[in-house]
C-alpha cells in the first residue's frame, strides 16, 4: 500500500515537473529582456529539476530492486535536489547583479530604480 501511494506522489511530481518545464521554457521565450528571462529560468530549473529529482527518488523508493541501488538513487537524487535549490537562486541573483552593475542590458520596464538612489550602482 506504501509502495503504490509513494508510486502515485513520485508520477504525480514528474507531471508536475514536466509542466513548470514547460512554463519556463515558454516564459523564457515570451519575455523582453534578461531581466525578466531569469524568472522563469529559475522556475524551470527548480520546478522541473527538483520535483523531477525527488519523484524520481519516491519512484525508486516503490520498486521491487535491491536495497543498495534503492538506496543509492534515493540519496543521489535527494542530494541533487538540494543542490539546486541552494545553487540556482544564488547563481541567478549573481548573474542578475553583474548584468545590472556591467550595464550590459537595460532593466526595461523600470518604474524606480532603488540601487541606483541608494548609490549602490
Amino acid at each position: 500500500m506504501i509502495d503504490l501511494a509513494l508510486f502515485v506522489v513520485g508520477s504525480i511530481l514528474l507531471l508536475m515537473s514536466s509542466i513548470l518545464s514547460l512554463i519556463g521554457a515558454v516564459g523564457f521565450l515570451r519575455f523582453r529582456n534578461f531581466f525578466l528571462r531569469l524568472h522563469p529560468a529559475t522556475v524551470g530549473s527548480i520546478g522541473g529539476g527538483v520535483y523531477a529529482l525527488i519523484g524520481i527518488a519516491l519512484l525508486t523508493a516503490s520498486l521491487d530492486i535491491p536495497d543498495y541501488v534503492k538506496y543509492y538513487v534515493v540519496g543521489v537524487s535527494i542530494i541533487s535536489a538540494a543542490l539546486i535549490v541552494f545553487a540556482s537562486p544564488t547563481g541567478s541573483h549573481i548573474l542578475a547583479r553583474a548584468a545590472y552593475r556591467s550595464r550590459e542590458t537595460r532593466p526595461e520596464p523600470i518604474i524606480r530604480d532603488k540601487l541606483k538612489e541608494a548609490g549602490v550602482a
